[in-house]
C-alpha cells in the first residue's frame, strides 16, 4: 500500500495530478480541495494516499491532508458510493462542512454537490451518522500550511465518540455557545450543559 508520496510536482489537470518522486513519475487523482493548495510546477508536495484497485484498473488518491484521506476512505464504506462519487463529494465541501451536514442531519446542502442525490445524501446521512466517531479526528488538518480544523467539527466527533447520538451533541454544542473556544472547551461546556439536563 502506498500511504504517501513526497516529490516534485510536475503536471496538474484537474482532477489529475503527476508527482515525480525520484525519478517515477505517479499519477493521481485528487479532489479540488487539494488543487486549490497545490503549488506551481516544479515545487515539492506531500499528498497523503489511497490505493484503490479494480479488475481493470489500479488508481491512486491523493489528498493534501490526512483529514480528506480519512473521510474519502469513510465515504468508500457506504454503500452505494465508490471512490468518484467520494471524490466529488471532497471536491464540492469542505471535511468540516461535511461534518456539519451529518450533525445537522441536512441532506440539502448535500444534493446541491454535482453527483449527489436525494438518495445517495440520505444514505450519507444514516450511515455516516455512526461513523463520525471513527472520524473524530477528521477535522484535524495535516501538514498543509494554513489550513486549519473546526473545533466546532472536533468536539462534535469526540462527543459523539463518547456515546452521546448526533442530534443530541448538536443540541448540547448549541448550548455551550461560545464557537471560538477551544476543542477542550467546547466539550467541558457541552458536558456541563449535558449534566445540568
Amino acid at each position: 500500500m502506498i500511504g504517501s508520496l513526497r516529490g516534485r510536482l510536475i503536471a496538474k489537470h484537474p482532477p489529475a495530478l503527476t508527482v515525480d518522486v525520484n525519478g517515477v513519475g505517479y499519477e493521481l487523482d485528487a479532489p479540488m480541495s487539494t488543487f486549490y493548495d497545490l503549488p506551481p510546477n516544479g515545487a515539492e508536495i506531500h499528498l497523503f494516499t489511497h490505493l484503490v484497485v479494480r479488475e481493470d484498473a489500479q488508481v491512486l488518491y491523493g489528498f493534501a491532508t490526512e483529514a480528506e484521506r480519512r473521510l474519502f476512505r469513510g465515504l468508500l464504506k457506504v454503500s452505494g458510493v465508490g471512490p468518484k462519487i467520494a471524490l466529488g463529494l471532497l471536491s464540492g465541501i469542505s471535511v468540516e462542512g461535511f461534518l456539519r451536514c451529518i450533525e445537522a442531519e441536512d441532506s440539502d446542502s448535500l444534493v446541491r454537490i454535482p453527483g449527489i442525490g436525494r438518495k445517495t445524501a440520505e444514505r450519507l446521512l444514516i450511515e455516516m451518522r455512526d461513523r463520525v466517531g471513527n472520524l473524530a479526528g477528521v477535522g484535524e488538518q495535516a501538514q498543509v500550511p494554513g489550513a486549519s480544523g473546526s473545533a466546532h467539527a472536533e468536539a462534535f466527533g469526540a462527543l459523539v465518540a463518547l456515546g452521546y447520538k448526533p442530534a443530541e451533541v448538536t443540541r448540547l454544542l448549541k448550548a455551550a455557545d461560545g464557537s471560538d473556544g477551544t476543542v477542550e472547551d467546547l466539550i467541558r461546556r457541552a458536558l456541563q450543559a449535558a449534566a445540568k439536563d
